[in-house]
């Protein structure tokens, strides 16, 4: 009797919680009610989370909890940060040895330096693809829905901005010597020095992962044009560090449903409702262009390539609600990288692709930042033509690359194009309320275009496993 009781109270809580919302919509409620409601459904989703006993319900229901912790308790959400904080420190500390172990095993272990040069272009010529058409499907977005014309700018909150600019401190006085005209060539030139670290200590301290790829592919390199014997001890240890950090990732996910829960209540506690007032168009507006890029790009080059949809959507759904609770593409990384190698796209494949694409192929973030770009026009009242929004379009599809995998980078790029054309910085500051809801959106996006990029150059490279993809379980 009491097995059948704890199947059906998560049920029952659920019930009640939903008739209480219900009944306060055609009468409002003493805010306790709801308070109550809340909590008993808190505990029906912690009963089914422990019956259930898995990793991802775990994460799931810890974003819900967090919402409502967060709405009812704010106080007591936003003295959560540290924990969400903690979280990403242990996620951080797993990037650069398992980018570094990972890329030199799958170059220098299997010798075929041909096939590095092989998956290099194609992995370019899709991120390439796959991110210039996510910047114009943001662009049409922004123009149907024309979410910022008519926005008086007077009740827009004036937020100091980060102090930030997509021209480091050293290179202003080189660019004061170039004619204005040529200013655009030095701050490419700039950004392809960049990708080059001075110190690889430093790069992975930073979590630099570009930087750290980079460095990787050329050691890689280096050791594979060794002789067998000389090259084998340090091929065995990054194979072993590979391992390590994957177990020692599968550790760290233990304490995943806590630091996503203590993320999202920190977001709603911090943030609230009323602040969306202004802005809830535009947040609907992405997320539509997000689900449109899903549907109309993604969807259709998995169903082409014969992924197994449904096996690929058990296999990121649990990266994918990392990314979205904590709006960090570095969080979700290790997860990504063990499951599609479960998924049946090799190691050497996974371990060049995935992070490659995390500075090259941010499908969400690029699709954003067109958007964004446009709506700060549109609220400033001003009018852009085809043209001016294409030259936004293709500046963007440069300075786009090497957007740093941690929350809210983005926003450097959008205040530096903002700055670039004209546009009101003011007016991106009132972006900044609902930032983290839309970042939630895009970084989810951006994980689940590299999942899919992975296996969409295993099959173009013949090397995957569809048996492994079909036989494919979450943990």
């Amino acid at each position: 009797m009491s097995s059948k009781f704890l199947k059906i109270f998560p049920l029952i809580t659920l019930t009640i919680a939903v008739i209480l919302h219900g009944i306060n919509f055609i009468s409002p409620l003493p805010a306790d009610y709801l308070v109550f409601g809340h909590l008993l459904l808190i505990l029906g989703m912690v009963t089914y989370a422990l019956r259930r006993k898995s990793l991802t319900t775990w994460i799931l229901i810890s974003i819900v909890i967090g919402i409502i912790l967060g709405r009812d308790f704010p106080g007591i959400a936003l003295s959560m940060q540290p924990l969400s904080q903690g979280f990403i420190r242990l996620i951080k500390t797993i990037v650069g040895p398992i980018l570094f172990a990972t890329l030199v095993y799958g170059i220098a272990g299997h010798s075929d330096l041909k096939q590095v040069g092989r998956m290099a272009w194609k992995s370019l010529l899709y991120f390439y693809s796959a991110t210039t058409i996510a910047l114009f499907i943001g662009l049409a977005a922004i123009n149907i829905s024309k979410a910022g014309v008519g926005i008086d700018a007077s009740k827009i909150p004036h937020q100091e901005l980060p102090k930030t600019s997509a021209v480091k401190e050293a290179d202003i006085k080189a660019l004061e010597q170039i004619p204005e005209a040529n200013q655009w060539l030095f701050k490419t030139t700039a950004f392809f020095r960049d990708i080059f670290p001075e110190n690889i200590v430093k790069s992975i301290y930073e979590n630099q992962v570009l930087q750290i790829v980079i460095f990787a592919v050329i050691f890689g390199i280096g050791l594979a044009q060794l002789p067998e014997q000389k090259k084998k001890p340090l091929v065995d240890f990054m194979e072993s560090l590979a391992e390590t950090m994957f177990k020692y990732t599968h550790i760290i996910m233990y304490f995943a449903p806590i630091g996503v829960g203590a993320a999202m209540a920190y977001t709603v506690g911090h943030m609230g409702i009323d602040i969306l007032r202004y802005l809830f168009m535009l947040l609907i507006t992405l997320y539509a262009a997000l689900i449109a890029f899903i549907l109309l790009v993604l969807l259709p080059i998995a169903l082409y390539m014969k992924v197994p949809i449904k096996k690929f959507i058990e296999a990121i759904k649990e990266p994918v609600s990392i990314a979205f609770a904590t709006t960090s593409s570095d969080a979700a990384l290790p997860v990504v990288m063990q499951n599609m190698e479960r998924f049946g796209v090799p190691r050497k494949v996974v371990s060049f692709v995935v992070p490659t694409g995390y500075s090259f192929n941010l499908d969400g973030t690029t699709l954003y930042l067109s958007l964004a770009s446009i709506f700060v026009a549109q609220a400033a009242g001003m009018h852009l033509s085809f043209g001016q929004q294409l030259l936004i379009c293709l500046t963007l599809m440069i300075t786009s690359k090497g957007v740093a995998a941690i929350p809210r980078a983005s926003l450097i790029i959008l205040i530096a194009t903002a700055d670039q054309f004209g546009l009101p910085t003011f007016i991106i500051a009132a972006i900044l309320g609902i930032d983290e809801l839309m970042d939630m959106g895009r970084t989810s996006v951006n994980v689940i275009g590299n999942c899919l990029a992975s296996v969409v150059i295993a099959k173009w490279e013949g090397e995957f496993d569809q048996e492994k993809a079909l036989a494919f379980q979450a943990e």
